[in-house]
């Protein structure tokens, strides 16, 4: 490795650089997440202990209260800031709110599939702004277990490989993809390494941007709670630093992926925000889930 690290290990890093993630086991206690788990339950309206109950399969939630995670989970934040090149080169504070994404039983009414290309639902992550290969936004994809994440329970699928093939599709269209552009059936079918990931609550996986993941079925009618919360650069991914020792893991995936050692990247056109169609479903089910806080809060008064 060109360079050591205090919190990754030599393996670690060059399996990020590999496979694009790397797994922080118990980055923090479990039970500290006790209150925001309860009222999610309230928010959700349903019983988290009769699954009969849980209408929707899939929610996600907008987020009401937050956490710096450099406190909350330092070892994630110490890992999370030597993969993105040091904590000088990202927006801070780093905040992981109640946003929570549940997994309460899709697809359990059909066998289970092991992850492949034939699995729907691929995507890259970043509904919010106009992609390109330097795109500052998004430092890292993170997987935030706020519960237990189980084999055939809801475990997000993982495309080892898709690194490179979104990193030659972006280098190809410097004027930018908006999130509904990629063609994500042609990039998925070139993948061949699936993952299915699991972990406990309060693990963190911490992946490359550019990895596609998708949706797994959970058939155990168990909860699966995550969060994905966003890490952002300071300034774009720079592929032509001067001391090749200064490019971060994630921007030496980018050249490793494109077969260089540096790239002298610049947009064709402007950066822009995107208002993504989540944000409209959250706030259409806020004033239900303020109804129900509401009301959970004058019984315990």
């Amino acid at each position: 490795m060109p360079r050591s690290y205090a919190q990754l290990t030599d393996e670690q890093a060059e399996h990020f650089l590999e496979r694009g993630f790397v797994t922080v086991r118990g980055a923090f206690d479990a039970t500290a997440a006790r209150e925001w788990l309860d009222d999610a339950w309230v928010r959700f309206g349903y019983d988290r202990d009769d699954p009969g109950s849980w209408a929707e399969k899939r929610i996600h939630l907008s987020s009401r209260s937050h956490v710096d995670a450099r406190t909350f989970a330092p070892d994630a934040w110490r890992t999370a800031a030597e993969l993105s090149g040091g904590q000088e080169r990202l927006q801070l504070p780093w905040r992981w709110g109640n946003s929570f994404i549940a997994n309460l039983g899709v697809g359990d009414d059909r066998p289970w599939q092991p992850p492949s290309a034939e699995v729907g639902g691929w995507h890259k992550d970043g509904d919010f702004f106009l992609h390109f290969l330097d795109s500052p936004e998004q430092a890292l994809l993170t997987f935030v277990l706020w519960t237990d994440m189980l084999h055939k329970g809801g475990g997000t699928f993982v495309a080892a490989d898709s690194v490179p093939v979104v990193a030659r599709f972006l280098a190809e269209h410097p004027q930018g993809v908006l999130p509904g552009d990629f063609d994500y059936a042609e990039l998925i079918g070139q993948c061949r390494d699936f993952v299915e990931m699991t972990g406990e609550a309060g693990d963190v996986v911490l992946l490359h941007p550019f990895t596609l993941h998708a949706t797994s079925q959970n058939v155990l009618g168990v909860s699966r709670i995550i969060t994905n919360p966003a890490l952002a650069l300071r300034e774009p991914m720079n592929f032509n630093r001067p001391d090749p020792d200064d490019f971060s893991l994630v921007e030496r995936a980018v050249l490793r992926a494109l077969g260089v050692s540096r790239l002298d990247f610049a947009p064709t056109a402007p950066r822009q925000d995107v208002v993504p169609e989540r944000v409209r479903r959250q706030r259409e089910r806020e004033a239900a889930e303020n109804a129900r806080l509401a009301a959970a809060a004058e019984g315990t008064a």
